[in-house]
């Protein structure tokens, strides 16, 4: 972990290459981006069948881009009891958390007028779920579930399926999670194909669901077209921690996320030189056990550690990185928390490790990176609904504020809209 001091060059530099996190190539990535959801739009499966064969090293047209109902029944009877029953567990937790989010919309009554707004989920929504390094049925419940509980009728999960082959516990959160059909369709083209739908993909209305480089600049490009989550990047954490802190705690967190992806994004921001202390010999005691070496290694080499004059500082440091995850491990957390303005998620306390809320805690783990926790806010509920306004006058209402809307109109030099007032309100001839 590369450490800067309060006050230094070197401190601002860190400050600013945190801020800086998760670039890209763009350019590159745009025009392979842009080419592919060209393609897609333009030719359909035989586009996602080329790509497919491209990136992924399979035939489509022999597999068949939706998986058959008996493939995945197949793949809920092979997957071991136990973890069958920690999927269940994990579900029944997020389905819990956020049912309570729910919306029903409101009304409002002004003199001789009824305003409101009305609540409806999409009709359909498309969950992508990465699969190159890793299995993550964890991201199919957390992406599917909010959608079933904001009423959507259709959800559909796109999976990367370097090979073709899907690991069968994705499939069994599939099952759990009661989505309408999955798809062996990974990278942009399986945007392009939510986006714009092909003869086996249908269009949907929402896309979802974290990816890499190519997915992401793919959301991007298709936004307006359909509507998204967010657009998020490599993983990430910032632990803020006192002398209070346990070295082994804090080491540990900082490699479950950095074992995540080489752009994995994690920092410790510290005003105690004894934890930072030993938190380096811990980080480098606790790697040596773990299978993902060159991944840890890699993401470890750009970590950062702050170490800074106080709590204020700490603070201010932890609001202008605005992580996805952050760890308060501080003699009085809650104290720090309520002066937390930017995190995705924050994780209050010595033993609330991110490890729950990626799994079990029920809360979600699709959250806004690369410093969007300053506006954007974690998946939910919220992100599958669509809110209607709703207006209805009636003619004393109108009369009465007719004056006032016909005199802004005309300082607007918008005649047509003063006319459409006056026409309901002036008395007509005998």
């Amino acid at each position: 972990m590369r450490w800067v001091k309060s006050g230094t060059a070197a401190f601002r530099k860190g400050l600013a290459d945190g801020e800086r996190r998760g670039e890209t190539d763009s350019a590159k990535v745009h025009a392979v981006v842009a080419e592919v959801l060209a393609r897609v739009r333009k030719e359909g499966d035989d586009a996602l069948v080329e790509f497919t064969r491209r990136f992924d090293r399979f035939d489509l047209r022999k597999r068949g881009a939706a998986v058959p109902r008996r493939e995945v029944d197949a793949a809920w009877k092979r997957t071991p009891k136990a973890i069958r029953g920690s999927l269940a567990l994990a579900a029944s937790r997020i389905e819990s958390f956020h049912r309570h989010q729910a919306e029903s919309g409101f009304t409002v009554e002004i003199p001789g007028a009824l305003l409101g707004q009305r609540v409806r989920p999409v009709s359909r929504a498309g969950v992508y779920v990465p699969g190159g390094k890793a299995a993550y049925p964890s991201t199919l419940l957390m992406n599917a579930i909010p959608a079933k509980v904001a009423g959507v009728r259709e959800v559909y999960a796109a999976c990367a399926a370097p090979g073709g082959e899907l690991p069968d516990v994705v499939l069994a959160a599939a099952r759990i999670a009661g989505v309408k059909g999955v798809f062996r369709i990974g990278g942009a083209q399986a945007i392009a194909a939510f986006a714009y739908g092909t003869g086996s993909v249908p269009r949907v209305d929402v896309i979802v669901g974290p990816g890499n480089a190519y997915v992401t600049e793919a959301k991007r490009q298709v936004y307006g077209w359909v509507g998204l989550d967010m657009l998020a990047g490599p993983s990430e954490l910032v632990v803020l921690a006192d002398d209070t802190a346990r070295a082994r705690f804090v080491a540990a967190d900082l490699l479950s996320q950095a074992e995540h992806d080489e752009d994995t994004f994690v920092a410790l921001v510290t005003d105690s030189p004894r934890l930072a202390k030993k938190v380096d010999a811990e980080l480098a005691r606790q790697k040596r056990k773990l299978p993902r070496k060159e991944i840890l290694a890699e993401s470890l080499s750009r970590s950062i550690g702050f170490l800074v004059k106080g709590l204020d500082e700490g603070i201010d440091v932890v609001n202008r990185l605005a992580p996805e995850h952050l760890a308060l491990m501080l003699e009085d957390p809650w104290g720090a928390f309520e002066r937390i303005r930017n995190a995705g998620t924050a994780f209050v306390g010595h033993h609330s490790p991110v490890a729950v809320g990626d799994y079990l805690a029920g809360i979600n783990h699709t959250l806004p990176t690369g410093g969007a926790a300053r506006f954007s806010s974690p998946l939910g509920v919220a992100t599958f609904l669509k809110r209607t306004n709703v207006v209805s006058y009636q003619f004393r209402a109108l009369a009465s504020d007719a004056p006032h809307v016909m005199r802004l109109a005309k300082k607007e030099g918008l005649f047509a809209h003063a006319q459409a007032v006056r026409v309901r309100t002036k008395k007509e001839a005998p």
